[in-house]
């Protein structure tokens, strides 16, 4: 198999829009991805991150722009020709062939040599860890030996792009996390630039080098794991990444008042907007759930314990804090349903946002409910 970046694959995009009729799937995606990068496509369910890949792969035709690699265009050749592999959510192998000759029908469609098919599919079957399977049917396989089928063969043709459309989604949490390390392996030794489209935000920060969050066929946000995750552009994409709690407010003098909720903001974590009406927003993990006052630790609120479920090392806590809002934070100890605690959030672990409209307000509620807006 080829080496890091010995095959090339710079992905340049320009303008890239899909229509539907009168509905804009995807509305002028511009993008640009060195050579050996993996890339994540995050965002929920209609957002555009398939349709965008569809129009990599040729399986779609842009309304308008342009695609390149390598500094070539591929928008207008037919999906054989443009020197992509392609890992489908389904796994989409032949249940009629060996393991052996799903990875090698790629090559057989080239007119590859014979010996030289063979020797390109042992290798790739050794990569994914599958020889001993060569010879087995696809339902002889678990879900996870038959998506490492499929990324065999996508690898096999050696490709200058490959494309994975959420390849984790029909397994098991277990198998989700080890075909996860392994898809990370592999990127790593090979160095095939990847577009990777998940609605998985613990998957698309640990697999990507970057990150492109779109919603309603627009890109929000670009930028590396840590930039996303740590530095949200706005909240939807906090709600995205974890910001479950969501408080519509006022800000002024970097005090927060949302009614009979009232929070000190400021320092790195947070980048409050100049007045009007705002949307603070906390992950769990930062609000501390305790039964007794922590003066000095930060902002204190009353909540009124609604749910506690064990996790581990800590726990999940939900209840209600002062005009009824509702505030999921973590404690170190079990509370009680019914019980009154406080919790606790540090001013710089408030993130401040203008407050979206109306329309991705209902969105973005679904999303830190743990839905997906239909």
């Amino acid at each position: 198999m080829t080496g890091r970046g010995s095959g090339g694959g710079a992905l340049r995009i320009r303008a890239l829009r899909r229509e539907f009729g009168s509905f804009a799937a995807l509305e002028g995606l511009d993008l640009d991805v060195p050579a050996g990068e993996f890339v994540a496509l995050l965002g929920p369910s209609g957002c555009g991150k398939s349709t965008a890949l569809n129009l990599l792969a040729g399986l779609l035709e842009p309304t308008t722009g342009t695609v390149s690699l390598d500094g070539r265009r591929i928008d207008r050749l037919p999906p054989e020709k443009r020197g992509i592999g392609m890992v489908f959510q389904n796994y989409a192998l032949f249940p009629h062939l060996t393991v052996a000759d799903n990875v090698a029908f790629g090559l057989r469609m080239r007119g590859c040599p014979k010996p030289e098919r063979a020797e390109r599919v042992r290798r790739s079957l050794d990569l994914v860890r599958l020889r001993a399977q060569a010879d087995r049917y696809p339902r002889q396989l678990s879900g996870g030996q038959q998506q490492r089928v499929a990324i065999a063969r996508a690898v096999v043709v050696e490709p200058r792009l490959v494309l994975m459309d959420e390849p984790l989604s029909n397994l098991d949490a277990s198998l989700r996390l080890d075909l996860r390390t392994e898809i990370r392996a592999l990127h790593q030794q090979l160095g095939l630039t990847t577009i990777y489209v998940t609605h998985d935000q613990a998957e698309a920060l640990s697999l990507a080098d970057r990150l492109v969050v779109l919603r309603d066929g627009t890109v929000q946000q670009v930028g590396t794991p840590a930039e996303v995750y740590e530095r949200p552009a706005n909240a939807f994409v906090a709600g995205f990444v974890g910001y479950r709690n969501s408080v519509p407010g006022e800000l002024a003098a970097g005090v927060f008042d949302a009614g009979p909720l009232v929070l000190r903001v400021g320092g790195t974590g947070s980048t409050p907007p100049d007045g009007g009406r705002v949307v603070a927003m906390i992950r769990p993990e930062d609000l501390l759930i305790t039964r007794e006052p922590a003066t000095g630790a930060g902002n204190e609120v009353p909540v009124d314990v609604r749910v506690c479920e064990y996790q581990g090392r800590s726990f999940a806590v939900e209840g209600t804090g002062p005009g009824g809002r509702v505030l999921h934070g973590r404690s170190d100890q079990p509370v009680r349903p019914g019980e009154r605690a406080v919790a606790v959030v540090a001013p710089d672990r408030i993130r401040v946002f203008a407050a979206p409209e109306e329309g991705a307000r209902a969105g973005g509620a679904a999303l830190l409910a743990g839905r997906e807006p239909s």
